[in-house]
């Protein structure tokens, strides 16, 4: 995973579980896209204040530090980064529930197929 500069196809995954992001920044570094992870929400916020600029943020609700809900309450307060789309992956029940309070853009439940998480990520991300 490497850096993400604005105007590339960049992707941000914010997830603890190490297996789950390096499994899905492979596959889509696999498709060409350009591919940051972060373990927590904090870690994700001190990444995009610092300059990364993905076009999409795939995000965990349940994590360490900062959780998904402070993340995107914190994203989405900052004007330079709450434009960026935001769209949940997450293994909870009442997940439509739970995107829509967040004001997500969308969601994908875990485990995710690679041909739902590829052309989700592709409706953001058309070159």
């Amino acid at each position: 995973m490497g850096t993400i500069e604005q105007g590339s196809r960049g992707v941000l995954i914010v997830e603890d579980d190490p297996d789950i992001r390096e499994t899905i920044a492979q596959i889509l570094e696999e498709e060409g896209y350009e591919v940051r992870g972060a373990s927590n929400g904090k870690q994700a916020l001190d990444l995009l204040r610092e300059g990364a600029r993905p076009q999409l943020i795939l995000l965990d609700l349940m994590m360490p530090i900062m959780d998904g809900w402070l993340f995107r309450t914190e994203q989405r307060s900052d004007p330079r980064i709450a434009d960026i789309p935001v769209i949940v992956i997450s293994a909870d029940g009442n997940l439509r529930q739970q995107a829509a309070k967040i004001q997500a853009n969308g969601y994908l439940r875990k485990p995710v197929g690679i041909d739902t998480l590829l052309s989700t990520v592709e409706r953001y991300l058309k070159p």
